[in-house]
């Protein structure tokens, strides 16, 4: 945490936000060259150092920056694993030739990451991958399968976890890669949903190349890398991951869009997705305005489910807030704790949104608007629901993660 940091007020930074959007917004702009310019300030990433990138400030203030650019109409940061998962690993585990290689292109979405971490056979359980990585001179040779990669087909980097030594124990025999998706090795297919849509691809590797240079961390000793990658993802899953921007790098088809007409009002304008409702925590809003819009806002009981989901939702933002706050603490396991009760936090919520979603709507609960009106939301948050208990670590192995890592209970 820097000095400025501490001297900062909420209300200054939303003053600096202010007056820098005054001085560089130009609508002519492709969303690209605004990522630039939002990077090359600092407030694409404001959490990241300063000599990184960013402008040193707490993740609570980051937040604060991020809703001052919404409110300002203009694009927030590049969406993405970029800036959620690969960033912050990179931060903490890899060399200053790897943060001069990889965190810009992050913080101005030039380029999109995805995480290669599951498998057919390693889901949870993700100290049995098998997709193996052979040294050949100076590189590495990557051969096997991932599974559940998010926009696979989208990315121009992968994190990859891969086993690296045959004869060491489990935890001690795995690597974790940058992977160049660009290459001809490196096929994504997409799985399709109950939902229609394709959030989720699988990946086959057939002789990648890999780097050594390319090794964040230290080779075969993946698995701590890893673990600050899984409680980044707990922590943005469970308490929502900040400013909502576009789809980053090459293959998102963003880059070269008008950045006034990309994302109107920074991406809030468009009514919300089953996907987004439950990975944002914005079910309240919606469904408390759908009530009082069937003329159901006094119903007692209605009231009551909605006051539930309220909370589920504001406790879950404020136990993201403090894990992000927690985070690189020495000693502290608290932000990994966060995490889990966060993650757990939002499997909880987007069932009782769904839940009462569909009692809201009757008999059209059963239907299918394929749409971006509410009822179209609630229809799919419906089939999206068993997605957010699964992706990021099941509920199940959040608890193990609470009862051993934190409680200090007995492993099974």
């Amino acid at each position: 945490m820097s000095t400025e940091s501490h001297r900062i007020s909420d209300d200054e930074i939303r003053s600096t936000v202010s007056k820098w959007v005054r001085t560089t917004w130009d609508p002519t702009m492709t969303l690209g060259e605004w990522w630039r310019h939002l990077a090359g300030s600092g407030l694409a990433v404001p959490s990241w150092p300063v000599e990184w990138l960013g402008r040193g400030w707490t993740r609570a203030q980051a937040l604060v920056a991020h809703a001052a650019l919404r409110a300002a109409g203009v694009p927030g940061p590049p969406a993405g694993l970029g800036v959620m998962l690969a960033g912050p690993t990179i931060l903490r585990h890899g060399n200053d030739a790897q943060k001069r290689r990889f965190l810009p292109g992050i913080a101005d979405g030039s380029e999109n990451w995805c995480q290669l971490f599951s498998e057919p056979g390693a889901g949870s359980d993700l100290a049995g991958v098998q997709t193996r990585a052979v040294r050949q001179g100076s590189r590495w040779v990557v051969t096997g399968q991932k599974v559940w990669t998010s926009n696979g087909h989208l990315a121009d980097r992968g994190m990859l976890l891969a086993r690296t030594n045959e004869e060491a124990p489990r935890h001690r025999n795995v690597t974790w890669f940058a992977l160049d998706m660009a290459q001809s090795e490196v096929e994504v297919r997409p799985l399709r949903e109950m939902t229609g849509r394709s959030l989720f691809t699988e990946v086959f590797i057939d002789g990648a190349s890999v780097a050594g240079d390319d090794i964040v961390g230290e080779l075969d000793e993946g698995w701590p890398v890893a673990r600050t990658t899984l409680m980044n993802e707990r922590m943005g899953l469970g308490g929502g991951g900040g400013a909502v921007g576009g789809v980053p790098g090459r293959r998102g088809g963003m880059l070269e869009t008008p950045a006034a007409t990309a994302l109107v009002a920074g991406g809030q304008s468009r009514r919300s997705s089953g996907t987004v409702l439950a990975m944002r925590g914005r079910a309240f809003a919606e469904l408390a305005e759908l009530a009082q819009r069937n003329g159901r806002s006094s119903d007692r009981l209605l009231r009551d489910r909605l006051s539930d989901l309220y909370i589920i939702e504001r406790v879950a933002h404020m136990t993201g807030q403090r894990a992000r706050a927690q985070r690189g603490r020495p000693g502290d396991r608290s932000a990994e704790s966060s995490g889990s009760i966060g993650k757990l936090l939002g499997s909880r919520a987007t069932a009782s949104a769904r839940d009462l979603g569909v009692s809201m709507l009757g008999p059209g609960g059963m239907l299918w608007a394929q749409d971006r009106s509410l009822p179209g939301a609630l229809q799919e948050l419906c089939l999206f629901s068993p997605a957010v208990s699964i992706y990021g670590g099941t509920d199940q192995i959040q608890r193990n993660i609470l009862a051993e890592r934190v409680l200090g209970l007995p492993r099974e």
